[in-house]
């Protein structure tokens, strides 16, 4: 049921304490909080070639992700690798250190996406940042870290793979838009791209839960904690899609 520190990533930048993690949450709150107020008598700012840079930087990041965690997918299937159930290798292992690291590259990545957050209140977009927008991403920074912590490879490298593999194109969907209105006919896929997001968190509901009732070696704490806050996630993406797609249409 329980997860014990991994010393092999305790070391490793933000990894060994929750406060820096913590004093970030905190100041990212800061921001969401004063940032529109801040915001209010001044302009918006384009920031289109920010923009443009950021999000072809984590569409590039994100690509660097999944093809690690393919990568590490077509090495371990030599070694009976499991999608179904897969502990974590706590060995000095070049394998092992390389699938811990991909898994602290996650974590931080959710470092960098705070300033989604950021970007959106400097262009006055405050619409943008909802209950859903400000949940998500300060719960994935808590999420991925604790990930790092005590499981930075195993189960998780699923979490991972798919959360890459849709941010591929999320991110590239945000590139598009920075480059002005005149792209707007080239985003119709705005829906697809929230049916697919669905789609990963289905898919990982149903691959932690799969084993809180199978025998695997991996701690039932942590996949009760993914399955939990998935749902979480799911009900909030459903209300979303419904209030965008469903009643704005009517």
């Amino acid at each position: 049921w329980f997860c014990f520190s991994d010393p092999r990533t305790d070391s490793w930048p933000l990894v060994h304490s929750p406060l820096p993690v913590t004093l970030l949450f905190a100041f990212y709150l800061f921001v969401v909080a004063l940032g529109p107020s801040y915001m209010r008598k001044r302009k918006p700012l384009q920031l289109r070639g920010l923009l443009l840079t950021y999000n072809l930087a984590m569409m590039t990041l994100s690509s660097y992700m999944f093809y690690e965690v393919r990568r590490e997918d077509w090495l371990l299937v030599l070694d009976d690798y499991s999608y179904l159930c897969q502990p974590v290798d706590y060995s000095q292992s070049e394998l092992a250190i390389r699938m811990a690291r991909v898994c602290w590259w996650f974590f931080f990545s959710k470092v960098i996406e705070l300033l989604d957050t950021v970007f959106f209140i400097l262009r006055k977009k405050q619409e943008q940042v909802t209950f859903l927008h400000v949940y998500h991403h300060g719960t994935m920074l808590f999420n991925w870290w604790s990930g790092v912590k005590y499981v930075p490879g195993g189960q998780a490298f699923f979490i991972g793979m798919l959360n890459s593999f849709v941010h591929i194109f999320m991110y590239g969907y945000y590139a598009l838009a920075s480059l002005g209105p005149q792209m707007h006919r080239y985003l119709w896929w705005k829906r697809y791209l929230t049916i697919l997001q669905l789609c990963q968190f289905v898919a990982i509901a149903a691959h932690s839960s799969y084993n809180l009732f199978t025998e695997c070696p991996f701690p039932d704490g942590f996949n009760t904690a993914v399955f939990l806050y998935i749902l979480s996630l799911i009900a909030l993406f459903l209300h979303f899609y419904y209030r965008t797609y469903i009643r704005g249409k009517q």
